[in-house]
């Protein structure tokens, strides 16, 4: 008889394999850089329960090549503070990395990072991000494009969604950010009653 293998080490296990991948799919895109082309990558826990999700990077996430750097990152972290969220348990990238190219160049990255992380949430901002979602037809995955922002949907059997709207158009108008902080703010009683680990 076998000896069962404790938990700890079963995750170690999934998170050493996706770290390994999520490394992988990161050296691919930046092989495919030059000057003027520099992938923008998710940041964030390979394994989060919370996957944040943009259409394009913004002038700072370019220039860094990290999703989420800059205001909008720093606006995401004050909310996730005042939320009770651990900002440990995020993932955050964009559907376009190099904010050039098109949905179909972008879509398989995409994918791919949705199959490593394997969230149990997904947090779309934007119509953009929504439109290009639902073109990616995940497997299993109901459409977002009629959801109501702010309301906890299904995406796909073990994920679920909130849509919000798009981060970085509300982050120099008040009425934008009313309706951002709105819709986002459904995040924290999702995250209060996710069983403890």
């Amino acid at each position: 008889m076998t000896a069962a293998v404790p938990t700890d080490e079963i995750y170690e296990r999934y998170l050493r394999k996706a770290i390994g991948e999520i490394n992988e799919l990161q050296a691919e895109l930046l092989a495919l850089a030059d000057e003027t082309h520099v992938p923008v990558l998710g940041s964030g826990h390979p394994l989060a329960d919370i996957f944040l999700l943009k259409h394009a990077p913004q002038p700072a996430e370019i220039t860094e090549g990290v999703a989420f750097f800059g205001r909008a990152g720093n606006a995401l972290l004050k909310s996730l503070q005042r939320l009770g969220v651990d900002p440990l348990a995020i993932y955050g990238t964009n559907c376009l990395k190099f904010g050039t190219e098109d949905d179909e160049q972008a879509t398989p990255w995409l994918a791919r990072e949705l199959h490593i992380v394997q969230p149990k949430l997904l947090v779309v901002m934007g119509a953009d991000a929504v439109r290009f979602l639902d073109e990616l037809a995940f497997p299993l995955a109901d459409p977002l494009a009629d959801s109501e922002p702010g309301t906890v949907v299904r995406f796909t059997p073990t994920i679920e969604a909130i849509v919000t709207p798009d981060i970085d158009a509300a982050l120099d108008d008040d009425d934008s950010k009313t309706a951002f902080w709105a819709a986002f703010k459904a995040l924290g009683p999702w995250w209060a009653q996710l069983p403890p680990y």
